[in-house]
């Protein structure tokens, strides 16, 4: 049984807020996009976990990266009160995790983004979606790849392009980075957090 997402906040940070929902989140990629519409821009979302000890750390990063030219990121943050051991369990719940937050950025929502590139395609400007899946098909490096099908599958069914290994960046390194540190909730309220790639 998966530990159920709908029990913990929708708040999202980075390096320089805090509390951030989602209607912000937007609210700042909109802005970052229009900002250099004349851009290749990738809007990626990803999440990795850490076990620690008696807790799962899960970080979902969102993206929007300006390719050559920078990106904008925040991240949120899932504490699971267990250690979770099996492989399919923990890639699970990252991909659902971040197909929560994909479900968020509905047809709308992905028009506004759009619509800034729009007038600009025929000078080079694209935007793409994408969840990247902490999780590779080569069965003699990854003991996730029996699962990456049927991960890949769920991601192309919430309308975003699946990304495995070795080029899941966000998850494998932006979220990755922030997944590490165990939780202390008290040290989080004061510690410095990195929002950049």
């Amino acid at each position: 049984m998966k530990p159920s997402t709908t029990n913990h906040p929708l708040e999202f940070r980075n390096t320089t807020e805090r509390g951030l929902n989602l209607d912000t989140v937007h609210e700042r990629i909109l802005h970052f996009m229009r900002l250099d519409p004349v851009a290749t821009y990738k809007f990626i979302i990803g999440t990795d976990c850490q076990v620690h000890t008696g807790h799962t750390k899960f970080i979902t990063g969102v993206v929007i990266q300006r390719l050559g030219k920078g990106a904008w990121a925040c991240y949120r943050q899932v504490i699971v009160p267990r250690a979770l051991y099996s492989i399919k369990e923990k890639l699970s719940m990252e991909t659902s995790l971040s197909e929560e937050i994909a479900m968020y950025f509905d047809e709308n929502k992905r028009q506004d983004m759009e619509n800034i590139v729009l007038p600009h395609l025929y000078q080079g400007a694209t935007f793409d979606m994408f969840i990247h899946i902490d999780a590779g098909d080569d069965e003699n490096r990854n003991r996730t790849a029996k699962f990456v099908q049927e991960m890949v599958r769920r991601v192309e069914s919430v309308g975003m392009v699946p990304v495995i290994k070795p080029d899941c960046y966000v998850a494998s390194a932006y979220a990755n980075r922030h997944s590490k540190k165990p939780h202390r909730p008290a040290y989080e309220d004061h510690e410095v957090i990195d929002g950049s790639l």
